[in-house]
């Protein structure tokens, strides 16, 4: 006769740790959230704080330098063309 022995093992989980581990994770994850806000209020009002300081708001700043920008772009296009004229003009002679 060939009896098969099979043994059965039983994966017994205390429930109380689990608990306790499910508790304390819901916990943590309300505090980090926490401090997470906390940081980003410190940090709008530090900005706010540091926008208001400014003489010149951002967004005039931002016209400004785009006005620049187009100047020089300008400039850049105006002497292209200059110094491809006269190089134009001498090979003409």
């Amino acid at each position: 006769m060939n009896h098969h022995h099979t043994q059965h093992t039983s994966f017994d989980i205390d429930r109380r740790l689990v608990t306790a581990g499910a508790v304390l994770t819901a916990a943590g994850a309300v505090v980090a959230c926490t401090g997470m806000a906390v940081m980003a209020v410190a940090v709008f009002t530090a900005g706010q704080r540091m926008i208001r300081a400014m003489d010149v708001p951002p967004a005039q700043q931002a016209a400004m330098k785009w006005q620049q920008a187009k100047e020089a772009s300008r400039a850049g296009v105006q002497a292209w063309h200059s110094a491809s004229d006269a190089q134009n003009g001498s090979m003409a002679r």
